[in-house]
């Protein structure tokens, strides 16, 4: 729970952290008096500072130095004072007409948002690819080798293609696994691991055994915690604390997919904003993380961030977030969903209006 401060505290803690951001300087009552229109003394203004330092969220790094805001001072600005914010018009043309003329390739859309986030964060970034909440089947092959080995061709609906060996009881002929094949995409195409549990009735003994490999593959795949991450940017971070933390998260896997799946709950929606670790990750102590989902809710989906240090362009970098987040929304709908279930989740969107 953050303090409720007054009016004109929020006005000093607003100017401070602002300014600070901007020059990367102590901020003085001084400084405020000559650079704003607070209309009230030196003596209020250092008061008020004093009292804002006393609660914790500015702080002195020497008795006769300047204020910079502290975690809680950039939380509170960050929850209470940030204020909407947009990237300009011009901004938001040239980053769509980037994302338009991209072919409909996944590499390519997850290098581009990661690019683009890092050149208009000026900081660093990360994407994770789209994956399914539950994985999808698609479509499989049955392909014939030698004796009784058959290569299996799983293809996920989120465009994964999954290959294991299957060893029969006796050899069968290609057209025999040909029609197992047929037989089980119509049966289960578009279904989830929990689906095609509930579909496993009258299968004879090469599809019952077929079965049971394609739910192994499916269980595996809903486990995995984290997709592939595309980064970029790092050599927008200078040398400092802040930054060298914000490198080692996005080299450590591991964590990078424990911040995600913590700050970014299902039932969470928007810009998320994680600083200074919010009291969880120690790793993230001097760090600032912001993030959003993309893709179909409850469906298929990855994230989009920005990382950098705790001083950063909060405003600037939580909008070309969402702009992003917006337009991978978009790639989501035309590189996965099929036109049928298009038109289903239009329709389910216009009923909830």
């Amino acid at each position: 729970m953050l303090h409720i401060l007054s009016e004109r505290q929020e006005t000093i803690l607003g100017l401070v952290v602002r300014n600070y951001i901007e020059t990367g300087q102590p901020v003085s009552s001084k400084v405020l008096v000559e650079n704003s229109d607070l209309d009230v003394s030196s003596a209020t203004v250092r008061n008020e500072l004093a009292a804002l330092g006393d609660q914790g969220f500015l702080m002195q790094q020497h008795t006769s130095a300047g204020r910079v805001p502290t975690e809680l001072g950039y939380r509170y600005f960050v929850q209470k004072l940030l204020g909407e914010f947009h990237l300009p018009v011009h901004e938001q043309q040239m980053i769509r007409h980037q994302f338009h003329q991209a072919r409909l390739e996944m590499n390519q859309w997850m290098q581009l948002a990661a690019a683009i986030l890092a050149r208009t964060s000026q900081g660093a970034s990360f994407v994770t690819a789209p994956r399914a909440r539950a994985n999808r089947y698609k479509h499989l092959q049955l392909i014939a080798t030698q004796g009784r080995m058959v290569l299996l061709v799983l293809v996920l609906q989120s465009g994964e293609v999954k290959q294991q060996m299957l060893t029969l009881a006796e050899p069968l002929p290609q057209t025999r696994l040909s029609l197992a094949a047929d037989h089980l995409n119509g049966q289960y195409e578009y279904a989830t691991y929990d689906e095609i549990q509930r579909r496993t009735d009258n299968l004879d003994t090469l599809e019952f055994e077929v079965t049971r490999l394609v739910l192994d593959i499916l269980g595996r795949a809903d486990n995995r915690s984290i997709s592939d991450i595309y980064r970029d940017g790092l050599t927008n971070l200078l040398e400092d604390e802040g930054t060298r933390q914000a490198v080692r998260v996005l080299e450590e896997r591991t964590l990078l997919a424990n911040v995600i799946s913590q700050a970014m709950l299902p039932e969470s929606s928007g810009v998320k904003v994680v600083i200074g670790g919010d009291g969880r990750w120690e790793e993230l102590k001097e760090c600032t993380i912001i993030l959003s989902r993309y893709g179909v809710p409850d469906d298929i989906g990855g994230t989009v961030a920005v990382i950098g240090p705790t001083r950063m362009a909060y405003g600037r970098n939580v909008a070309a977030v969402r702009y992003v987040a917006g337009l991978m929304n978009n790639f989501v709908y035309e590189y996965f969903v099929d036109p049928y279930q298009q038109e289903s989740w239009k329709n389910e969107e216009a009923i909830g209006e």
